[in-house]
């Protein structure tokens, strides 16, 4: 068997791993598919050797929470702040008329730019898993893209679907999908469903559950021993009561939050569903949610956090809050961003660090820009000044997605053609009017 080797020379290592030192000039030795090595300095025979001298060597991103089913809805609503809006367009109005062709469509094109922009884990959140031929195609095209995925199954929105093939079809699913090879794998989106949650524990599935505490309260029976476990991954989490985060932190739930999702329909509030998790000692990890308003840009993210967390608490210290908890540093929001997102997949084994031994998810991202050099502090540069665009090489279990600033094997021409066709037979068929201009909501 031929052994495959690439070796990142040269670089700024940020491993992430408080057991594996960063360095200013190091190596990354990746190896049939894994980190072999992390060193000052390294040799390998018949490597391929990427230099990556002026540039920082680091895990890839991990976004935790997004509807990758949007794709073809990108800034169709940008504006919006009203929830059952958001939802009668993007469910009862174009979700509707969704063919599997368009779920194929929209989760490769979110795929691949989540991919551009460093993300190499993604949390793919389906509340349209209309039919098994439509997870099917969103499965596929998470396949075909090369990223690693947990797509969650759940049952569509709008009024016109059936979940009749829901939870049963999650057998297939897990047999299909969930071996310790598979870098694409499935969950559950079930909402407070226990019967499907039952199902899904079954499986050893992991759970995912929209939370909102405006809207979804916790009855006795989620207290009960075995309910509510590392499985369970809950979104938002916002305006959540005390006696919630005391029992989510006690079964160790993962918690996922959405910052500039949270701020644009107005979920959060000055208690802050992030800082919440913290100082219940959970690890949150952060999500895109859905690209009808942003896109696939977890340095967006980051920044949102890092502005949102330091505005919630210096107000509250400035009110008068002695004990108001202490501003975030860039790299709470850096681990957020990566291992804490891995976590929350139940894949912080495999990927979220630069670990020997952990799957060969690495990013590569320039510092020679205009508006990053000189890089003085790391983490500082990648959470604060670096984008998308400075994103130079992309590695998915030791295989190149991402090459010198160019998607590798990505026809984008054909894509936007086909994802342009689905958008607009969405629109056709839906008699939904898009506005190119004007004040849409």
């Amino acid at each position: 068997m031929t052994t495959q080797r690439t070796l990142f020379k040269g670089g700024t290592i940020l491993t992430l791993d408080a057991e594996v030192p960063n360095l200013a000039v190091g190596d990354v030795l990746v190896q049939d598919g894994r980190i072999a090595a992390v060193a000052p300095s390294l040799k390998a025979d018949n490597a391929q050797v990427i230099d990556a001298g002026g540039h920082i060597v680091m895990p890839g991103l991990v976004d935790a929470h997004h509807h990758m089913w949007l794709g073809v809805m990108r800034r169709m609503m940008p504006n919006v702040d009203d929830l059952f809006a958001y939802i009668d367009v993007v469910a009862e109005k174009l979700g509707a008329h969704f063919r599997p062709l368009d779920m194929y469509l929209s989760t490769k094109l979110t795929a691949a730019a989540s991919l551009d922009a460093g993300i190499t884990t993604i949390i793919d959140a389906c509340h349209s898993s209309r039919s098994t031929e439509h997870t099917d195609a969103a499965l596929d095209a998470l396949e075909d893209s090369g990223i690693r995925a947990l797509h969650m199954v759940g049952a569509a929105m709008d009024k016109k679907a059936s979940s009749a093939h829901l939870p049963g079809d999650l057998q297939r699913l897990a047999h299909n999908w969930n071996t310790v090879s598979s870098r694409v794998q499935v969950g559950l989106f079930g909402q407070l469903n226990l019967d499907w949650w039952e199902a899904a524990r079954a499986l050893d599935m992991r759970i995912l559950t929209e939370f909102i505490g405006d809207l979804a309260k916790l009855g006795p029976e989620f207290a009960k021993p075995g309910v509510l476990g590392t499985h369970n991954i809950f979104n938002h989490c916002t305006r959540v009561p005390q006696e919630t985060w005391k029992l989510f932190a006690d079964a160790g739930v993962n918690i996922t939050v959405n910052p500039r999702s949270d701020a644009l329909f107005g979920f959060d509030d000055e208690t802050f569903a992030y800082q919440q998790a913290i100082d219940h000692g959970l690890t949150p990890a952060l999500g895109i949610d859905l690209d009808t308003a942003f896109g696939s840009d977890m340095f967006g993210e980051m920044h949102a956090l890092f502005g949102q967390q330091r505005s919630a608490m210096r107000y509250r210290r400035f009110r008068g809050e002695a004990d108001a908890p202490k501003p975030i540093s860039v790299e709470a929001v850096l681990q957020a961003a990566t291992i804490n997102g891995a976590r929350a997949a139940g894949l912080e084994g495999q990927v979220g660090t630069l670990t020997p031994g952990k799957q060969a998810d690495i990013i590569m991202v320039r510092t020679d820009g205009v508006a990053v050099f000189p890089a003085t502090n790391a983490v500082g540069t990648i959470v604060q000044a670096v984008e998308r665009a400075d994103v130079d090489t992309v590695m998915v279990a030791g295989h190149l997605r991402k090459r010198a600033g160019k998607l590798v094997d990505v026809d984008l021409a054909k894509l936007n053609a086909e994802v342009t066709a689905s958008r607009d037979y969405l629109i056709e068929a839906s008699g939904y009017r898009a506005e190119l201009f004007g004040a849409t909501a």
